[in-house]
């Protein structure tokens, strides 16, 4: 999710003659591990200091860095929901999606384990009370933040993910000015996290959801479906709307 330079915006068949797949899905990877790593990290070491803002504006600033670093390899999706979304919308070929969200959730997964390492040196009790509270874990009931209930998690998920999707479409679209398609993504997943965080902690993510849920002590695992389908759902009826309204008709 980067620039409007990147694959996103180019026709299905020129991806088949940009990067080899193998490099794209190692982009997918590392990008994503950025945003894991960047994102949960603030979450778990440093939200007391810096707050739900800080937290959000971590998030926003991975995929901003990460859209700059590998968004003209790959086009900088680290989301299965993206990678799915952009593909109803036309913009991505169905036949390297599985690739892509394997590459995803590996690279989300590594993360997350280098961080349980991390917060396994620090202070006596700190791997024990991350994981109690979740691993900064996506969920709701008694684990949202606000305590928000399965319909309002369900809710929102959906439609900011869907808002995710269109402005990604938007600003990846051949017509905007060029160049700052990273900074308008990474924008937006900093005000989806700002809103969204009390409701469930955010995912619009799932390989961000599946990262965190392996080292909740459990609960996370359960609710973890809310945090796939929510997203994909919300991905693909932003990509359908896309076609329907905003791109131009041929005659």
């Amino acid at each position: 999710m980067a620039e409007d330079s990147i694959q996103t915006t180019a026709p299905t068949a020129t991806l088949d003659t940009g990067p080899a797949l193998l490099s794209r899905l190692g982009a997918e990877a590392v990008g994503t591990f950025i945003l894991v790593f960047g994102g949960v990290g603030a979450a778990l070491f440093a939200a007391r200091s810096i707050g739900y803002v800080g937290v959000a504006l971590a998030f926003g600033l991975a995929v901003v860095a990460g859209g700059y670093a590998f968004g003209h390899i790959s086009g900088a999706h680290f989301n299965p929901a993206v990678t799915i979304g952009l593909t109803a919308a036309g913009r991505f070929p169905l036949k390297d999606v599985p690739a892509y969200v394997l590459a995803q959730m590996v690279g989300g997964i590594f993360a997350s384990s280098l961080l349980a390492a991390i917060a396994s040196g620090g202070p006596d009790g700190f791997f024990s009370a991350a994981r109690a509270k979740g691993f900064a874990s996506t969920g709701f009931g008694e684990h949202s933040p606000g305590g928000f209930g399965l319909a309002a998690a369900l809710g929102i998920e959906f439609i900011l993910t869907a808002i995710f999707l269109l402005v990604i479409l938007g600003v990846t679209d051949r017509r905007p000015t060029r160049g700052f398609a990273a900074i308008a993504i990474g924008l937006s997943l900093t005000l989806i996290h700002l809103i969204s965080i009390p409701v469930t902690n955010t995912s619009v993510n799932p390989a961000r959801s599946v990262a965190t849920a392996i080292y909740s002590e459990g609960w996370a695992i359960g609710q973890l479906w809310v945090f796939i389908a929510a997203p994909i759902a919300g991905a693909i009826t932003a990509a359908l709307l896309h076609r329907l309204i905003f791109e131009p008709k041929r005659a």
